[in-house]
């Protein structure tokens, strides 16, 4: 242990060698805190005191479970992961004095200052710099820094391909701030079979090569639960490889799902491109019932609102009287279900649950960092919404669409073949509850229906606390399988998937068709309504066990369990001391160091490499989501395009490949496509399959992205003219160079901007990367607008050289 941190810090260590350490494993550690506090390094003494801890801590508490083991007893894949610990923590000491620290926000609304919504904040204060020192306006290009980078063992497969396909290799700004789990198809019940194994070795791989801190491992936590719960906070920007990562928003954060390549690029850098977007407001008012949720909350925004429409392209900010009567997990499920909405996130306005949420956290890493801002009160959104707590109810969202919203009484007797609790939006607080829904349902002398029922909680910390309750003795009591932390039925690509056929209630998050198994059909409602479910196996109205349910019972469990959180229905006291809130710096200083210039055609314009497209047309509907253009079981085991390509719409549209592969190559479709998850898979299909281009009325937020980002041409036009023209095999010429898409002697401009442009020139953003290293960002830009100094000299990102193509 003490030659390993004498080879890292060498030079700082020399004087405490001399003395022998105690013989037990964490015993050294203590030991050699001790000695570094002795000598004055003080700094590396809290970082080895944090390895102590984690040494101590039991394992399902994210700890190694080594407390007072001697050496001979602590075997070798432990003492490993010691040792790696040990590295990886110092060396994140360097990575944080290395990396251009955010400024400190203002106390005070400068005079003059626009005002701005809280994600324009947030962006505005991450701008390496912006144009007008008075803030920033919908629509302004930024590039900002990130705080956090999140992966599962599933889209990190895509990141790596996005770099290691264009011979490099990955690498992370900071080795303490990527979080990376494994969760969507790895569990114990199948870690024998190869696709499995090869997902468990890229994340092990991962964890050795980048120095991880916070690589997770497998069935630890679904990739969001722990993330939220433990690391992100208030006004930080967080990027992961996930349609869900918007789940970050119930803590104030502005976390935003992007495809493979750009979450890698992000990575990389620390960087990346964001437009400021246009933002919605939804106010609470009114107080709901103690048993209400967050899960029945945001179906009831989803009635109301629906799928891609006011939400689409935007971010969704909650505030209002009513959060006072939301605890953090209410709020992370209806951030989470965001992404349903269609939005690029959700965030909720930090307040004193959030800080008091962080504040009740043990590390100081990860509750020093919060910065709080709030919405100007004329903030400029483009919609405003108010829904009434006091007015929700059970709800049931019926296949194959989250948006599909009706009361539970309205479709009570709904028969089902399983029962599924589980998935990143079932949060602590909905497992408490639906157990003790079982526990009274036993106590009324209800029994079980034969049927399939699954519980799946989102982490290890929470089987804990439910075993700490005697509360996963009643899921056993009731005949409930309870897997390992996972995102199982939800996914259906692990050891648990819904046959052909099967009707499934479901506390997930999405229900799209062949989402939970191919031909299965799910519907989606709170866990309180899935258990009060599964006596009968058909649908029942909770509020028939809840009246039995001790609301003081309930509330004294999560007191047990959680101190720090509060629950729903229980206004905060008046004495609780309130987030001091600040304002944005904002950086107006361009740096000194110039941007990369683009290619242009010598009239200024950027370079026009695009041929014109020549095609026929292949017409689709509205909403086509990424899991009918690729099955998630298809983006297992690092698929090439071209095996992708084999399986675009495999299920939902089967002749397809037939028709691309005959000449239709350009697909045009309606509002909403490529909506649904992050998976860069999706994009990568058409490509692989030999689509051209996509033309649609929209396209989902992250699709948009994903098109240029592996060099491919997606373009929207609007005028609904064009689509009663472009028929199914139509003939269709693309002209690039100027901006029409003709169908016979008919035309319709569309617009490109340079950035998608020169990403598609340049074969997508690998290969931008590739070519421009640590000026990737500036190079990029539509305006070329931001500082770059220090990024790759004084606050030591990786500089072209160093990044090893």
């Amino acid at each position: 242990m003490i030659a390993i941190t004498h080879d890292t810090f060498i030079s700082r260590l020399q004087d405490i060698l001399r003395s022998a350490p105690p013989s037990d494993v964490v015993g050294s550690i203590a030991w050699l805190a001790s000695e570094l506090n002795t000598n004055g390094y003080f700094a590396e003494e809290q970082t080895i005191r944090h390895v102590l801890d984690l040494c101590n801590a039991d394992v399902e508490l994210g700890g190694l479970g080594i407390s007072d083991l001697p050496w001979s007893a602590v075997d070798a894949a432990t003492l490993d992961r010691v040792v790696c610990l040990t590295e990886a923590w110092l060396a994140a000491m360097k990575s944080r004095e290395s990396t251009r620290p955010l400024p400190k926000p203002l106390l005070d609304k400068p005079e003059g200052r626009r005002p701005m919504t809280l994600a324009a904040k947030i962006l505005a204060h991450h701008a390496l710099s912006v144009e007008d020192a008075h803030g920033v306006n919908v629509g302004d290009f930024l590039r900002v820094s990130v705080d956090w980078v999140i992966a599962s063992e599933l889209s990190w497969v895509g990141m790596k391909h996005s770099v290691t396909s264009l011979n490099m290799r990955p690498r992370a700004w900071r080795n303490d701030r990527f979080w990376l789990a494994g969760d969507h198809a790895v569990d114990p019940r199948i870690y024998e079979q190869k696709r499995v194994r090869d997902l468990m070795h890229g994340l092990e791989e991962a964890r050795k090569d980048l120095k991880m801190t916070e690589n997770q491992g497998s069935n630890y936590t679904i990739l969001h639960t722990e993330f939220v719960r433990e690391r992100a906070e208030p006004g930080m920007l967080v990027l992961g490889s996930d349609s869900h990562t918007c789940s970050a928003g119930a803590v104030s954060a502005l976390a935003i799902g992007l495809g493979a390549a750009d979450v890698m690029a992000a990575l990389a850098t620390g960087e990346t491109w964001l437009k400021v977007p246009e933002c919605i407001r939804i106010d609470f008012v009114g107080q709901p019932l103690w048993y209400v949720g967050g899960k029945d909350i945001v179906l009831d925004i989803l009635r109301q609102l629906k799928r891609n429409t006011h939400a689409a392209d935007r971010v969704v900010e909650f505030g209002g009287p009513g959060i006072a009567a939301l605890s953090c997990d209410a709020r992370f499920a209806i951030s989470n279900m965001c992404t349903e909405l269609g939005a690029i996130t959700g965030i909720f306005e930090p307040d004193s649950i959030v800080q008091n949420f962080v504040k009740g956290r043990k590390a100081s890493f990860y509750k020093s960092n919060s910065i709080y801002f709030t919405a100007d009160t004329d903030a400029p959104y483009e919609e405003k919404f108010v829904i009434d707590l006091s007015q929700v109810e059970p709800y049931i969202a019926l296949y194959p669409s989250p948006d599909q919203v009706e009361p539970v009484t309205s479709q009570l007797g709904m028969p089902f073949d399983g029962i599924f609790i589980g998935a990143c939006t079932t949060t602590e607080e909905d497992l408490v509850l639906a157990a003790l829904v079982l526990e009274a349902g036993l106590a009324m002398g209800l029994t079980m229906a034969p049927g399939k029922r699954v519980m799946v909680p989102g982490s290890l910390p929470i089987v804990h606390n439910l075993r700490k309750l005697g509360l996963l003795e009643i899921f056993t009591r009731c005949g409930w399988e309870q897997p390992a932390p996972a995102c199982s039925l939800c996914l259906g690509i692990g050891a648990d998937v819904a046959e052909s056929g099967t009707r499934w209630l479901s506390s997930q998050n999405r229900n799209f068709k062949n989402r939970m198994g191919k031909g299965a059909i799910g519907h989606i409602c709170s866990a309180a309504t899935a258990a009060a479910s599964s006596f009968s196996m058909t649908l029942t109205n909770p509020k028939d066990i809840l009246e039995h349910v001790s609301e003081e019972k309930y509330l004294t469990y999560l007191a047990r369990v959680t101190p720090t959180k509060r629950r729903i229905g229980k206004p905060v006291a008046e004495n609780v001391t309130k987030p001091t809130y600040t304002e944005p710096l904002l950086c107006t200083d361009a740096g000194s160091v110039p941007a990369p210039p683009l290619e242009t055609n010598g009239n200024g314009a950027a370079k026009q490499t695009l041929e014109k497209i020549e095609s026929r047309i292949f017409r689709m509907g509205d909403y086509v989501d990424t899991d009918a253009i690729i099955p998630a079981a298809a983006c297992i085991n690092s698929p090439s395009d071209e095996d992708l390509g084999n399986h675009c719409f495999e299920f939902a549209h089967p002749d397809f490949r037939h028709a691309v592969r005959s000449g239709s190559a350009v697909v045009v479709a309606g509002k909403a496509f490529g909506c649904g998850s992050s998976r860069e898979e999706a994009p990568r299909a058409l490509k692989g399959l030999g689509v051209k281009c996509v033309i649609a009325k929209s396209l989902a937020y992250i699709f948009a992205r994903n098109m240029p980002n592996i060099g491919m041409l997606a373009i929207t036009i609007t005028d609904e003219d064009f689509y009663r023209v472009a028929e199914d095999g139509e003939s269709i010429e693309i002209d690039v160079e100027g901006r029409k898409v003709k169908i016979g002697s008919r035309s319709w401009p569309f617009s490109l901007g340079s950035t998608e442009l020169h990403l598609i020139n340049l074969g997508g953003l690998g290969m931008a990367l590739k070519k421009h290293g640590n000026h990737l960002f500036a190079a990029i830009g539509p305006k070329n607008h931001g500082s770059t100094s220090g990024r790759g000299d004084e606050f030591g990102v990786a500089t072209y050289d160093e990044f090893e193509w």
